[in-house]
């Protein structure tokens, strides 16, 4: 059995699929409001409208009594939840759980991972997985084709969730790199607003792949600084998901920055959202991380200015665009 621990799109997209694949999940959240209205709906209105619960997915009010005789804990919360919902969920957990987080982000003032933030509220011995790549809940929820990245230190933990996850049209691929699985999918948000920045810009497709491919360095850089392999950030859990959040208007990431771009302030287009947009909290991790490990990450620091300093987005990119000339060949392909 599942604990879901988040019923956002991409928890009740999990807990959705893992029912139909024949996995009993419940699902908690700590808007208990939510919850009931999950229960009686049979469906998650506000944010997975039209898709029906399979039977053996069940809502439930207390953390206590989703956790209770669960196999594995998946975390779905927004990343500035990670800390507190680990330490709610610490007093309830054995050795025999697995867990596993499929949020995508950092912690603002510290800049950890979500795998560093369990370290310090589990203990560093706690197994824990991650969950990544290019997925949008909706195509998820409707079984369309997708793949994943399951992500851990221990091998037998990510492919034990890799079989279980892999089912109909999903496909699940492990990983070995926690950090540059974390890594990526973290921070393409902070670039896929920029993308749509740039397109509410009118800017065009030209500079969309531009800034793509620029900001995937940047990807890179960070991930490489903070231990993780160059490698795998040519996979799902990188590029596969940087592409799909830069140039699909399901991200909301993406259409953050369309509407900041055409005119409305970050409050205003966030409230237009309804839901957490991660990169807005992850641009201003990766600008004290930067600033921490002295790495020169211009996209993500041109995003973090628009929206976090008010700068207007035509002139953060008309500066972008007049820095100086330099050689292409400077992404690092090991850990210094």
């Amino acid at each position: 059995m599942f604990a879901i621990i988040g019923a956002g799109a991409w928890g009740t997209a999990l807990a959705v699929h893992l029912g139909k694949a024949g996995w009993p999940a419940k699902i908690w959240d700590i808007d208990l409001r939510h919850v009931r209205k999950l229960s009686s709906d049979r469906e998650n209105r506000r944010y997975l409208p039209g898709v029906p619960f399979p039977r053996c997915v069940q809502p439930v009010e207390e953390l206590e009594a989703a956790t209770r005789g669960a196999e594995c804990i998946l975390l779905v919360t927004p990343s500035s939840a990670l800390r507190e919902t680990f330490r709610r969920l610490k007093p309830l957990l054995s050795r025999e759980v697995r867990v596993c987080c499929a949020s995508k982000g950092l912690e603002v003032t510290s800049g950890l991972l979500a795998h560093q933030v369990a370290a310090e509220e589990l203990g560093a011995d706690f197994p824990l997985a991650a969950v990544s790549g290019p997925t949008f809940a909706t195509e998820v929820a409707a079984g369309l084709p997708a793949a994943i990245t399951v992500a851990s230190a221990n091998a037998e933990l990510a492919r034990w969730l890799a079989l279980k996850l892999n089912s109909g049209a999903l496909r699940a691929y492990v990983s070995g790199d926690l950090t540059g699985v974390e890594v990526g999918g973290a921070t393409k948000n902070v670039i896929a607003i920029g993308a749509g920045l740039a397109d509410g810009l009118g800017y065009g497709a030209n500079a969309r792949a531009a800034l793509l491919c620029r900001g995937l360095a940047e990807i890179v850089r960070l991930g490489v600084a903070l231990g993780a392999r160059a490698d795998s950030f040519m996979g799902l859990a990188g590029l596969g998901d940087l592409a799909l959040t830069c140039s699909d208007d399901l991200s909301r990431n993406r259409r953050l920055g369309l509407k900041v771009a055409r005119g409305s302030s970050v409050e205003e287009a966030l409230e237009e959202l309804g839901q957490v947009a991660e990169g807005v909290y992850a641009a201003d991790a990766v600008h004290r991380l930067s600033r921490r490990l002295g790495l020169d990450l211009p996209i993500s620091e041109q995003v973090y200015q628009v929206l976090h300093r008010g700068r207007d987005p035509a002139k953060v990119l008309k500066a972008l665009l007049s820095r100086p000339l330099k050689s292409e060949d400077e992404v690092p392909v090991t850990a210094s």
